[in-house]
């Protein structure tokens, strides 16, 4: 599982630190970030390599973050972004990641998406303004419904979503009113309620915006066939490597999913997007 998410202003959202609990894990934190402090030590991607290395050079000697701008174009609206060297050094060590990490990866996606001319296919929800702590229920769904409504309702919209403790993918095709529900977790998982309200209202919200009736209840499916995370921390990762393999699908078949849970993904597949990650982040290193 993975930290919860939450906000700080309008223009960026810092995960909590599940470390600062209580003393426990505040101990237990440290001896993890003393362990992996040489990362040259550690089977790195070569960009995540230089990541870490600008983290010790640059980023630690100034007491700086990395700051670039999300396009609107991504999410609806431009997102100052800042990359911490928390989500830098908890990304090289596979530890818990929070919303800004996500929703760089959706940025990365969003070239993946226009390079096959696909933006009118595949939408972007931000994840730093619908998960844990970013307001009322009322507020997320407005934000939500704002992304449907400045589409024509075909589009599917990845919404990556931690409600608390746990990063999960929904997908949400506006027009037909059908939501998919994809959780990394082993066993059989229910929706979360929260989650579950936020797109149920935002699509009544967006039915009144285009003067439709629409359904009395939301169709809510949950996707079998997905790879489970082998531990608690790998979920942030397994939702992005999801987006990631419906993307690079034949016509975006996710829909056709089904049959047993598989098994977890390879290490090497979340490496590839660990690397994705670090080489759009480089781009920005000044």
């Amino acid at each position: 599982m993975s930290e919860k998410a939450s906000c700080s202003g309008a223009l960026d959202v810092r995960a909590l630190n599940f470390a600062d609990d209580n003393a426990k894990d505040r101990e237990k934190q440290d001896e993890m970030n003393t362990e992996v402090q040489d990362y040259s030590k550690l089977d790195l991607p070569s960009s995540l390599q230089a990541l870490c290395r600008y983290v010790d050079t640059i980023l630690k000697v100034h007491e700086k973050a990395m700051t670039f701008t999300i396009e609107k174009e991504v999410f609806g609206e431009d997102r100052n972004t800042f990359i911490l060297i928390e989500d830098i050094t908890q990304f090289a060590a596979m530890e818990e990641i929070g919303a800004t990490v996500v929703a760089v990866y959706m940025r990365c996606l969003f070239d993946v998406l226009e390079a096959g001319n696909m933006v009118n296919m595949v939408g972007h929800i931000d994840p730093a303004q619908v998960s844990a702590n970013c307001g009322s229920l009322t507020h997320r769904s407005r934000v939500v419904a704002n992304r449907f409504q400045k589409t024509d309702g075909e589009q599917i919209f990845f919404m990556p979503c931690n409600p608390g403790r746990h990063w999960v993918l929904v997908i949400v095709r506006a027009k037909k009113e059908t939501v998919y529900f994809l959780d990394p977790l082993p066993g059989n998982r229910v929706v979360d309620d929260e989650c579950k309200n936020i797109v149920n209202t935002a699509l009544k919200m967006y039915n009144s915006h285009i003067g439709r009736q629409g359904r009395k209840s939301q169709i809510w499916k949950t996707l079998q066939g997905t790879p489970k995370q082998p531990s608690n921390v790998e979920c942030g990762y397994y939702v992005m490597r999801f987006m990631r393999d419906i993307i690079m699908a034949p016509a975006l078949e996710f829909e056709k999913m089904k049959g047993k849970d598989q098994g977890s993904y390879l290490q090497e597949a979340i490496d590839e997007v660990r690397k994705e990650w670090a080489d759009f982040v480089c781009l920005h290193i000044e």
